[in-house]
């Protein structure tokens, strides 16, 4: 059916993959003529997410076809029979400059000054296109308000109690999901499954980072919608029993460093809610922006110094995962240095041949590096930009942090969080999440949409009315 797994060439997707990912556009559609447009959107997208195969159609001349482009259009083909005039919303804003660089100047400036010519250019810019601007534009129209941020906060603290008896079963019988269900594994290394003594999930997803990174962002959003109030009872069971459930089940999932992302995360929070600074989040955001130019745009190298500190904390086998990428990175960096402004382009041009006699290259684990090596200073810094610059502005220009613990502010916030928990994430991995991308947007939205009322300021803002699923108060 033209379908693959492109992290498990070995296998061959049955014939539901085409069923479930040709027919999702329609699936879609129905969504929107049944719910309101913010829950439809974010409904799309998680559930595709989390439950739509790792399969992809090549389709020559345009991005290729995975469950994420499937989502963009069914959204996009949505809007324009149920709601087109969402589009004339829009409003270019200073937020969507390096959006706009990341997606549509740097794949093409990088593919004519490497001579890989125009056609090159324009195929790359609606691939970065479709996989960033798309659901980052979606987010700017759709979920622009603290309403709309809150359906999307709400949704992934679902989209992970849905996940919980699948990510336990995985843990016991290994990563099966996928196989059982598509016709093929999700990826194709089973090895990387098998962490501390027993497996690690992988169910839906492109890897096991990806779960523990996805039930990690749930996890978080449910403590802090529980402790803010926002959420008292999921299905009519109490929050506390809900997120005791999520967390024992993240543990679980045997992945270190978003455990450390989860402290880290949780550290930021309790000091928001007792010492109403958001510091620690500039502070984390500063550290990104100083890792990245020392690593990128000078010749020090301090992995070693970092890699002799880490090994009297961590165990053997993370030490030596993360050596193997942080001197695989020295080389990478060596040859991006070489097309410093915009790289190499695409066609694995970036990566370094380690031996001459045989196909063995350099693994490009983080999506910074990729960044960098593919696209240059210009490329590293726009995307950055587009992912840190909202939080930024969110938590500078419109809602401090004594503002956090408000109900109808804490949704945004912990979003926010969690985005700058995922950029810090992609300093070590390249596990691109549409989810966050999208949350990303209607955070810029947010920020440049005016002020119009003390209720959308966040000032005395009254509770969410009670819901039959959800309830608030």
């Amino acid at each position: 059916m033209g379908f693959t797994f492109p992290y498990n060439p070995f296998s061959g997707p049955n014939l539901l993959v085409p069923l479930v990912m040709f027919g999702w556009i329609p699936i879609v559609l129905y969504l929107f003529s049944r719910l309101p447009a913010q829950r439809a959107v974010v409904l799309s997208f998680l559930v595709a997410w989390l439950f739509l195969p790792q399969a992809e159609r090549l389709i020559p001349g345009l991005p290729n076809y995975t469950k994420t482009s499937a989502t963009c259009y069914g959204i996009m083909l949505a809007t324009f029979v149920f709601d087109v005039g969402r589009f004339s919303t829009f409003r270019f804003g200073w937020l969507d400059i390096p959006m706009a660089i990341w997606c549509f100047i740097c794949p093409l400036a990088s593919s004519l000054t490497n001579d890989l010519g125009l056609y090159d250019g324009v195929a790359a810019t609606l691939d970065k296109t479709m996989t960033w601007g798309a659901p980052y534009f979606l987010g700017r129209i759709y979920l622009n308000t603290l309403g709309g941020l809150r359906q999307l906060a709400v949704g992934i603290f679902i989209g992970g109690l849905v996940y919980v008896p699948l990510c336990l079963f995985e843990s016991r019988f290994s990563p099966q999901l996928h196989r059982i269900v598509y016709g093929g594994h999700a990826f194709a290394d089973f090895s990387q499954a098998m962490r501390l003594g027993g497996f690690r999930p992988t169910v839906f997803m492109q890897h096991g980072l990806a779960v523990g990174a996805f039930m990690m962002a749930a996890t978080l959003i449910g403590i802090w919608l529980w402790q803010t109030n926002v959420l008292k009872r999921v299905w009519n069971v109490p929050m506390a029993w809900l997120v005791a459930v999520m967390f024992l089940t993240f543990i679980l999932l045997r992945s270190t460093g978003a455990l450390g992302l989860f402290a880290l995360g949780i550290a930021i929070l309790f000091i928001a809610k007792q010492f109403r600074t958001a510091l620690p989040v500039y502070l984390v955001i500063g550290a990104i922006v100083i890792y990245l130019y020392i690593n990128a745009e000078t010749r020090v190298y301090f992995t070693d110094q970092l890699i002799g500190y880490l090994s009297e904390i961590l165990p053997p086998d993370r030490v030596g995962s993360l050596e193997f990428r942080f001197n695989n990175e020295e080389l990478l960096v060596d040859r991006a240095r070489e097309r410093l402004i915009f790289g190499w382009g695409g066609w694995g041009r970036s990566r370094v041949l380690l031996d001459p006699y045989g196909p063995q290259y350099t693994v490009q684990d983080s999506l910074w590096i990729i960044a960098f090596g593919e696209n240059g200073t210009v490329g590293l810094a726009s995307l950055f930009s587009a992912m840190l610059m909202p939080i930024v502005a969110l938590f500078g220009l419109r809602y401090p942090a004594w503002k956090w613990t408000n109900p109808k502010v804490a949704p945004a916030a912990v979003l926010a969080i969690v985005v700058m928990l995922y950029m810090v994430d992609c300093i070590l991995n390249a596990m691109i999440n549409p989810i966050y991308i999208l949350a990303v947007g209607g955070i810029a939205g947010l920020v440049m949409t005016p002020q119009r009322s003390a209720q959308e300021a966040g000032v005395r803002l009254s509770p969410t009315p009670r819901r039959a699923l959800v309830q608030s108060q």
